[in-house]
């Protein structure tokens, strides 16, 4: 993967896959899968600049496995492979 570095507090996430079968057993086609909202952070930027001049620390770092809304950041292709580039407050939970 090329190195990509998100700027203030953005992050760069990989989406998780989403499941095959439901809870049931049944095959779901690829047009019936929802998009994952769960994804690993692969990069992060600095933290946002505050008025202070200082920069806010961000709560993710690179590995953690987060939950994000729907509609959260914007879908960038590098080197051929998909991910999300988006700010870290659209990241609900980080998953333990």
């Amino acid at each position: 993967m090329a190195k990509v570095r998100p700027l203030a507090d953005r992050v760069l996430v990989r989406r998780i896959e989403a499941e095959e079968k439901t809870a049931g057993g049944i095959v779901l086609p690829d047009t019936a899968k929802e998009k994952p909202k769960e994804g690993e952070i692969v990069a992060v930027g600095e933290g946002k600049l505050l008025d202070s001049g200082s920069r806010s620390e961000l709560q993710v770092k690179v590995g953690d496995r987060v939950l994000f809304t729907s509609y959260a950041g914007t879908e960038v292709k590098i080197d051929g492979e998909e991910f999300l580039i988006m700010r870290e407050e659209d990241i609900l939970a980080v998953r333990q």
